[in-house]
């Protein structure tokens, strides 16, 4: 995977942006196809029947987000792959100055494929992969996907994740180990999810689940780059909590569904279920202050990571803590002195300078 500096600078435009303004969506989840290729026993997100979104409503879409000021569109599914004109969609993205991610099983892609995703300018494509061998709840497994992997690493121009998922009925959860290490042998990002019933909400881990979780977890030194990550969202589910957090779909995060309505999440459809193009400044503000219900359980992560922009950007001080809770690490101290407020409200002359310089005041 070659390395991209144009596509960190856009990363870091986005976070700046979100930490500057409340009001245009950070995250848009968009579904090209709703028919999927594969058909797991604990996902409620597919049909077998669905025909594509025509491209012209795509990229009219994709047009409609951009003047809502979304900085990022991820495609979903069902199998976004199964979209006769993915690439055209990606490459629109990308030329509304959007940063274009893509949510795949991985089935279809080759060699060829790849290529033509590194020409239309895909930023990140993640992968979920739930066992080492297919089985009656997943087909989603490393045997199957494993070539698929070794071509991602020699030809892709863009961010590859692995996403493993624990809870799912799965009938080795030890699989979820195995398949972060060979993710991370292969130079891939990785990701652990708790899976969610039909609402988004947890399903509590067993003792073995746990004990997996915290070494999958630990794979990784916690550097503050991670705190976009969720880290104490997941924690807390891992444990059975309770998170106490205000949750920001409809405003920061949005999920537009083949049908081109916008909804909470994929787990809340049909709230607040109103068209794109009927959906307004006043709707993204509206949905920031709605407390939603369902948050405290939630285990959506691409959610509660837009969260964490906002809680840093409120109150950057108590969202430092909560992610260190122990003690800061040093460069963290030093950031924190150098450019956030003093706990009496008075800020630095390099903050104040700085957030002048990115108009966040």
């Amino acid at each position: 995977m070659a390395f991209s500096l144009g596509r960190r600078v856009r990363e870091v435009l986005m976070v700046t942006k979100a930490l500057g303004s409340p009001r245009h969506p950070v995250l848009v989840h968009i579904v090209p196809v709703r028919r999927c290729n594969l058909a797991c026993s604990y996902c409620n997100e597919y049909d077998d029947f669905s025909n594509p979104v025509p491209t012209a409503q795509m990229l009219h879409r994709i047009d409609l987000l951009r003047a809502l000021q979304a900085t990022a569109i991820h495609l979903s599914g069902g199998e976004p792959l199964l979209h006769p004109e993915l690439d055209t969609i990606i490459e629109r993205i990308r030329k509304q100055g959007m940063l274009a991610g893509l949510l795949t099983n991985g089935y279809l892609l080759n060699i060829e494929r790849i290529q033509k995703l590194n020409g239309a300018g895909l930023d990140y494509l993640q992968i979920s992969i739930d066992n080492l061998e297919p089985d009656e709840v997943s087909k989603k497994s490393l045997k199957v996907l494993d070539q698929k992997l070794q071509w991602l690493a020699k030809y892709a121009h863009f961010t590859v994740n692995i996403n493993v998922v624990l809870g799912s009925g799965v009938r080795n959860p030890e699989d979820a180990l195995f398949i972060t290490r060979r993710a991370k042998a292969m130079g891939f990002n990785s990701t652990v999810g708790i899976i969610h019933d039909h609402s988004g909400q947890l399903r509590p881990l067993s003792g073995e689940q746990k004990r997996i979780y915290e070494q999958i977890v630990g794979f990784g030194e916690k550097m503050f780059s991670d705190f976009v990550h969720y880290s104490h969202f997941q924690n807390n589910l891992a444990q059975g909590l309770v998170n106490q957090w205000h949750c920001r779909a409809g405003s920061r995060y949005l999920y537009v569904c083949e049908d081109g309505l916008v909804h909470y999440c994929s787990q809340q459809r049909g709230y607040p279920g109103i068209p794109l193009d009927q959906y307004k400044p006043a709707d993204l503000e509206r949905e920031y202050h709605t407390v939603k219900t369902c948050a405290p359980y939630c285990t959506i992560g691409c959610v509660h990571r837009v969260s964490v922009l906002d809680e840093f950007r409120e109150n950057p001080r108590a969202a430092i803590s909560r992610f260190f809770p122990q003690r800061l690490p040093v460069p963290v101290r030093i950031l924190t002195w150098l450019f956030l407020p003093k706990p009496d409200g008075r800020g630095t002359r390099l903050g104040n300078l700085t957030a002048r310089l990115l108009r966040m005041r």
